[in-house]
């Protein structure tokens, strides 16, 4: 729910649940603030200026995370976080943390209830939920963050509405204190979030919100993207008043007409073709440190994006070793660049992916040495199109997960970077995408047969296809560089041209000894070659994830 400040009416909420929010806030001196209330009732802010309240819904039954609850956090610019001082942080109040540290940059946090807490030992009981409260703040962006008490309705909803709130002028004070009139950047294409639509008798439709980026006036025409419907503005209030244009941050009502407001709840409206759906995204992620477990690819999560949340499988992968350290980049996504696959996501103690033959590849697996690149990306794909502005905020959580288990539901977060649109993208976009798979397979060598050939065997199986492997270079582990010339009968030895020639050293060690059997049912003895010591071949390549050739690879 959100509400405008005007006569300072008291502001009902429900029970705490958390927002998701890629937006950006309210006009330059009409700041946003975000009430993320346990039960009860909280007096709106009252001060010079207009504030927009952004007020988070409560859970549903089965915990899952309505639309209302996606739109809120996106344009605020402080969090009031209320926490029920009976009970204090509940699982839906820590995730509401966790999204004030990707979406917010200052937090209030008001321990509401203390009528209930037993007059003899309140002050008591404050005192202890405020240092609780401290030492959950300690690790994250809010250290220090301001804590006061208050019982917005004394009594309960039942109570009589001569009960006086506690606590509430402070709360105001205090919210006056620590907001800020934030920057307003008016360029740009307009695109507006709209959190509710109705129709007026006589006028036409009305859509309410605020305006994230650009300006509108009288007369233009907007899109609802995803109907792709365009209207002109017939005409626009802000605060009840009738205006000509708006801008960025702008809190604004927009009538068009033949429009049925029940084709659109929430979501976006924009300047005519400015914004388009796509059916996957190029995503740069993070991992949320209060998620249990590990971020697999392949794996599917609730993918949270623009207005809408929907569910989507996800790829991870990272620069190359060599680009660990690199700069991260989260304003664009570059294709001519390579990148590793990761089976997934990088964080310290994480399990190195595996190659061929269970052997890690140690050049994927530095995370489990402590060293992980600082940035990595994930290639996510929507079960249904999304409709969403570039850049914008992307949240993967687990909501089918008990919301009542004491586990961080929210397991990702990071910037779309890059959208594909065309509904057809695994033909005609990924195969641009350069990810590839580091593969390593060994064997070693079964005989010399001259100074420039030895016979392999151990790397391929008897079906493998050894054409396909051809001219790819092998290393013996003798030290010489050796290419892979040709079959070896049909039970997948092969062929090793040694361009520079065995040294004389390997020669000696390739040369077989000779060793005295006795043959059965007879008493001579014959001389069968047997190696000194094995050596090695090493086969390295790397294969392109969406290369529909499925080509080897090898660095020159």
């Amino acid at each position: 729910m959100q509400t405008q400040n005007t006569k300072s009416p008291a502001l009902t909420s429900s029970v705490l649940s958390w927002e998701i929010c890629n937006m950006r806030c309210a006009k330059a001196g009409t700041p946003t603030w975000c009430a993320s209330p346990e039960q009860g009732h909280l007096e709106q802010l009252e001060s010079q200026g207009r504030h927009h309240e952004v007020v988070t819904p409560g859970p549903i039954p089965d915990g899952r995370i309505t639309s209302s609850e996606a739109d809120g956090a996106q344009i605020i610019d402080l969090m009031m976080l209320v926490i029920d001082v009976t009970k204090g942080m509940q699982t839906q109040s820590a995730e509401c943390l966790v999204i004030g540290q990707i979406a917010c940059q200052k937090l209030v946090v008001v321990l509401n209830k203390t009528d209930l807490l037993p007059e003899g030992k309140r002050q008591a009981a404050i005192d202890k939920m405020t240092k609780k409260m401290q030492k959950t703040l300690e690790n994250t962006k809010f250290r220090g963050a301001p804590i006061i008490p208050v019982a917005a309705r004394p009594g309960g909803p039942d109570a009589p509405e001569t009960e006086a709130p506690q606590g509430i002028p402070e709360l105001i004070e205090l919210l006056t204190s620590q907001i800020s009139i934030p920057r307003r950047d008016p360029s740009g294409p307009f695109l507006m979030s709209v959190d509710h639509c109705f129709s007026i008798k006589g006028q036409g439709t009305v859509m309410t919100g605020t305006i994230l980026s650009g300006s509108v006036s009288l007369g233009d025409s907007v899109e609802i993207p995803t109907l792709k419907v365009v209207r002109k503005v017939k005409s626009m209030q802000m605060f009840h008043t009738p205006v000509t244009s708006a801008v960025q941050g702008d809190r604004l009502g927009i009538c068009v007409t033949q429009f049925d407001p029940r084709l659109l709840e929430r979501g976006l409206v924009c300047a005519p073709e400015s914004l388009h759906t796509v059916h996957a995204a190029l995503v740069s992620v993070e991992k949320i440190p209060y998620f249990r477990g590990s971020l697999q690819t392949k794996a599917k999560f609730h993918i949270t994006v623009g207005h809408e949340t929907v569910m989507g499988r996800v790829m991870f992968f990272s620069p190359t070793p060599d680009s660990f350290d690199h700069e991260p980049v989260l304003d664009s996504f570059d294709f001519s660049q390579e990148y590793l696959f990761q089976e997934q996501y990088l964080c310290p103690g994480s399990v190195p992916a595996e190659t061929d033959r269970g052997e890690a590849d140690s050049r994927v697996g530095q995370a489990s040495e402590g060293r992980c690149p600082r940035q990595q990306w994930a290639l996510v794909e929507f079960e249904k199109p999304v409709t969403c502005p570039r850049l914008c905020l992307v949240i993967g959580s687990r909501l089918d997960a008990d919301i009542h288990a004491n586990t961080c539901r929210l397991a990702f977060h990071g910037v779309l970077l890059h959208g594909l649109e065309d509904r057809n993208y695994a033909e005609s976009a990924l195969p641009a995408l350069r990810v590839y798979k580091l593969k390593h397979k060994h064997g070693i060598v079964e005989r010399v047969m001259d100074d420039y050939s030895v016979i392999g065997r151990s790397l391929f199986k008897k079906e493998t296809n050894i054409q396909l492997f051809m001219g790819l270079k092998v290393h013996l582990s003798t030290g010489e560089l050796g290419v892979i010339a040709s079959a070896f009968g049909q039970s997948g030895k092969f062929k090793v041209h040694v361009p520079g020639g065995l040294s004389p050293e390997s020669k000696k060690i390739l040369t077989p000894a000779l060793k005295k059997r006795g043959r059965a049912g007879r008493g001579e003895e014959a001389e069968q070659p047997e190696p000194v010591q094995h050596v090695a071949l090493s086969l390295s390549f790397k294969r392109y994830v969406f290369d529909t050739h499925k080509r080897m690879v090898q660095s020159p």
